[in-house]
């Protein structure tokens, strides 16, 4: 034990058992059956993937998650996310989704094209409260993983309702015209004209908020977008 962790001792968010933010048992528990579903039309997919059918000009083409946002995985990600934002759990996170993208067929030939990382921004208010934004958190880690930049492409310009708490159409209208591309991004166009990007966010349920973002991106010219989430509903 070193000496931070004789004085800020860490606990399983799940049983409280001393040692580690998720102790061997409870990790066992975490469930990696994701339910993919096509984000357009809400019926099971293969990989995630958008059906041939959905698929628009500006839809997302898929999505990849770790998890199954249930039981353990739920208390994961809310301390994660909410007082007392135990953001130190970031490691343990990142290895966790790191590890079950490694092992998705599907998302590691997707490797052999060149992808940029950009997170799910948080609105300015809601990033004064908690002080860092998880997706950024997240995204950064693979990146240091994977070799893949991170690129902060999109700018919150709606101060949304959580998602969670939202039945399907309320997700959609509450997500509706709440990004924007960032200037940075947008002046390094005609650059980031066919780019392939690669959104990174903590939890997936209806898909409505990358739907959203993708929509945006892909107005700016990117040639394929696509989801990475730790937790999947």
């Amino acid at each position: 034990m070193g000496l931070l962790d004789f004085f800020f001792p860490k606990y399983c968010v799940s049983c409280k058992a001393l040692g580690s933010y998720l102790c061997p048992s409870c990790f066992a528990k975490l469930s990696y059956d994701i339910p993919y579903t096509c984000f357009v039309c809400q019926r099971p997919s293969l990989d995630g993937q958008t059906h041939p059918g959905c698929q628009g000009r500006y839809t997302i083409d898929g999505s990849f998650s770790g998890i199954a946002y249930k039981g353990i995985a739920k208390k994961l990600i809310y301390v994660f996310k909410y007082k007392p934002y135990v953001s130190d759990l970031q490691t343990a996170l990142v290895e966790l989704l790191y590890e079950s993208l490694i092992q998705n067929e599907a998302f590691i030939k997707l490797l052999d094209q060149q992808f940029a990382l950009v997170p799910i921004p948080l609105h300015a208010t809601r990033f004064r409260q908690r002080g860092y934004n998880q997706s950024e958190v997240l995204a950064h880690g693979l990146s240091k993983k994977f070799g893949i930049p991170v690129i902060a492409a999109l700018l919150r310009t709606k101060a949304t309702k959580p998602q969670a708490k939202l039945k399907k159409k309320e997700r959609i209208a509450n997500i509706s015209g709440a990004f924007a591309l960032s200037p940075s991004f947008a002046i390094s166009l005609p650059a980031g004209r066919q780019a392939n990007i690669m959104f990174v966010d903590d939890i997936a349920t209806t898909g409505a908020t990358m739907l959203e973002a993708a929509n945006v991106l892909k107005r700016a010219g990117a040639k394929k977008v696509w989801g990475i989430t730790l937790a999947k509903d």
